[in-house]
């Protein structure tokens, strides 16, 4: 007979819970972390690593609103802890709450930065990621918004119509033949008006479904309209700033080709300035995207 291995949490300190939680994370056994987790917490509740774990645990679980109580819980006690954004940012995308969770995600990459840990590229596609799906909710918005507004206008021109109609019939004193062309005149124009506004806003659907920025005008790191792009000897185009803290902070060679690379070596990219700056300038929406 066989027998399960049983683990007894009884006499542990917090940091043996918080070691045997990860064993189990590390595991896949959320749950079962979750509580080694959560006795930790009751032994020392000042510790914000503690709620961090768990939180992550709640994350892999996909019980955002839970990941978010132990974030802002890890964050009260230090609102410095970069995996409490990083966790929260997450957990908020999720939810919707993009405004909040984009707040988050960017404190995140911040204190990676300053901490010089390297968690830079997880975070800016969580970031990216974020900023998209808020891009898709207003552009939902938007479509709305238009479909409202071109409703209304059709059904304006239908009342103006049906308006005049009704004043022909009422004032009319000519031969019933002159009030029947002159009615249909009128009914051609409210026609014709109704099919000049459905292509204005047809023209603009059509417009909008290519409302995407080609990746080639992003940048390699942050995933970000380029402003200031430079090429390096490799040939990557990159923005400045990215690339330039890549090389402070995790070491002098070229992300994407890991070819010894250094600050100097960085050349303006005219020719892709001038493209990313005409897209922009017959794209004016790009500034939001």
């Amino acid at each position: 007979m066989t027998t399960k291995h049983i683990y007894s949490t009884t006499n542990l300190s917090d940091l043996q819970l918080k070691e045997q939680g990860n064993c189990l994370f590390a595991a896949r056994k959320y749950d079962d972390a979750i509580n080694c987790y959560s006795k930790a917490i009751i032994k020392n509740p000042t510790n914000a690593t503690y709620f961090t774990n768990r939180a992550l645990c709640n994350l892999k679980l996909k019980r955002w609103e839970l990941c978010c109580q132990d974030c802002r819980r890890a964050l009260d006690i230090d609102g410095n802890l970069l995996k409490g954004h990083f966790f929260l940012g997450q957990g908020l995308m999720e939810i919707d709450s993009f405004d909040e969770a984009i707040k988050h995600l960017q404190r995140a990459y911040d204190l990676s930065k300053e901490q010089k840990q390297n968690f830079g590229d997880d975070i800016t596609l969580q970031l990216r990621l974020a900023r998209k799906k808020r891009w898709n909710v207003m552009e939902e918005k938007r479509i709305q918004q238009e479909i409202e507004l071109q409703s209304y206008l059709n059904r304006l021109i239908k009342g103006d119509m049906e308006s005049r109609l009704a004043n022909l019939k009422l004032n009319g004193n000519g031969q019933d033949e002159q009030l029947k062309d002159k009615q249909q005149e009128i009914e051609q124009e409210c026609d014709d008006h109704i099919q000049e506004l459905n292509n204005i806003f047809s023209k603009v659907d059509e417009r909008r479904k290519k409302r995407d920025v080609p990746d080639f005008l992003c940048g390699k790191i942050s995933f970000e309209i380029l402003t200031d792009p430079v090429i390096t000897p490799s040939g990557i185009t990159y923005e400045r700033k990215d690339i330039e803290e890549h090389l402070q902070r995790v070491g002098h060679f070229d992300p994407v080709t890991r070819v010894k690379l250094t600050q100097d070596q960085l050349i303006p990219n005219f020719s892709m300035k001038e493209v990313v700056d005409c897209f922009i300038a017959e794209n004016e929406w790009s500034l939001d995207y």
